[in-house]
């Protein structure tokens, strides 16, 4: 577990553009299960995430289109909210930084750690901002 004002800044780098911070089991499979579109962002402390995740969830919502609800589980933080929305991203394995598009409540887009690395956060946006245009 990472220390709470570790993470509060990089929490704050999601929660400050609307997205929901989610802590527990039943809040994730609330917010995941509700009618419309809902993009599921697993934060982490790891460089990728600041430097790509992060800045591509929030440039993706510059798009005509886009998800219904935005919420977000820390890894190594919320464990209880985090597996459970790995739960629901099965058959994709866990990983941190990760994306998933759910639409009433089924997964149809995910973005995983190997698609985050090393690739810029306009790239990573512009396949969020294609799979909003697809399913939103």
């Amino acid at each position: 577990m990472y220390p709470s004002e570790l993470v509060k800044p990089m929490r704050e780098d999601l929660s400050s553009v609307g997205f929901e911070e989610l802590y527990t089991a039943e809040a994730v499979e609330s917010a995941i299960n509700k009618e419309g579109t809902t993009l599921v962002v697993v934060n982490s402390v790891c460089g990728c995430a600041a430097a790509n995740a992060r800045p591509a969830a929030k440039m993706s919502l510059m798009n005509n289109k886009k998800p219904d609800h935005i919420v977000t589980v820390f890894a190594g933080v919320d464990t209880e909210a985090v597996n459970a929305a790995r739960n629901l991203m099965i058959p994709f394995p866990p990983s941190s930084p990760s994306m998933a598009l759910f639409k009433n409540g089924e997964l149809v887009h995910m973005i995983e750690r190997h698609h985050i690395e090393g690739r810029p956060a306009e790239i990573i946006a512009e396949n969020l901002t294609e799979a909003y245009n697809e399913f939103c």
